[in-house]
């Protein structure tokens, strides 16, 4: 009979040997001769813009997983669960439930509403006339980020044409990121490292993670995408809240910026 310390090491060379066979899969090596972009990784990317661009409306769920480091310096993860529902071009709705504080976002292509209903508070701005327009808007005002934002831009690639690709290369398959077949690519820019998961049949993101290599910490950011569903149209209705429009009243502005206090009489 195996003792516990026999099966814990038995068990990590098994572990050890999981990235070698994926390594085995392809993705460059070292002595031979390989493109530094390789044209089957732009296939699957090609096919994955083409399928969110073309998604008239669509609905997704996206675990956003971020590092930062305590006052020891020991990394910390946090993670944020957004529940996405869009039309394009004009239409976002963002549930953010669980960790922190919840709140709710809704944009409907004239106004953006920013609520939070564990305090009641609500900031209403005017908003222009589409998603991207909008998401450059909510940053700029209220320091609003959506980790998500690439996806659901009118042009999914742009990303790719500004910053370049400098390498990208296929990983190989995995059968257990996403409940589904996912090709895996690893792409290298300038300024970022990412590897992604894309679904084999659907096209659709599973899971993206990246590093910003100049970044001082090198931080790793992961965001899983889940429950998709891509349709024609969504009810209008879906984008407004009623009960969001009669919360007390708040600045839209960045969280934590208030009002500087009344000068104190002589």
């Amino acid at each position: 009979m195996k003792t516990t310390s026999e099966r814990m090491a038995w068990l990590s060379v098994l572990v050890a040997l999981l990235p070698l066979q994926l390594a085995a899969q392809s993705g460059p090596q070292q002595g031979q001769d390989q493109p530094p972009i390789e044209q089957k990784v732009m296939d699957v990317l090609t096919a994955f813009c083409n399928t969110l661009a073309n998604a008239r409306a669509m609905s997704f769920s996206a675990l956003s997983t971020y590092e930062k480091a305590a006052r020891n310096g020991q990394p910390l993860y946090y993670a944020v669960l957004n529940q996405v529902t869009m039309q394009r071009p004009d239409k976002l709705r963002v549930i953010t439930p669980g960790d922190g504080v919840p709140d709710e976002f809704y944009y409907d292509g004239k106004t953006m509403m920013a609520y939070v209903p564990s305090e009641d508070l609500v900031a209403v701005a005017d908003a222009p006339p589409t998603i991207d327009q909008m998401i450059d808007v909510a940053w700029e005002k209220a320091a609003l980020y959506f980790p998500f934002a690439d996806l659901i831009a009118s042009k999914p690639c742009a990303v790719f044409e500004e910053h370049g690709i400098n390498s990208a290369f296929y990983v190989g398959q995995s059968k257990v990121v996403g409940g589904t077949p996912t090709d895996m690519v690893a792409i290298t820019a300038d300024n970022i490292q990412a590897e992604l998961w894309i679904g084999t049949a659907d096209h659709l993101p599973r899971m993206v993670r990246v590093v910003y290599p100049h970044e001082p910490a090198h931080a790793l950011y992961q965001t899983e995408y889940s429950d998709w569903r891509l349709s024609n149209s969504v009810d209008p209705a879906s984008f407004s809240s009623e009960k969001a429009k009669k919360g007390r009243p708040m600045p839209f502005a960045p969280p934590g910026l208030r009002e500087p206090p009344p000068a104190k009489q002589p």
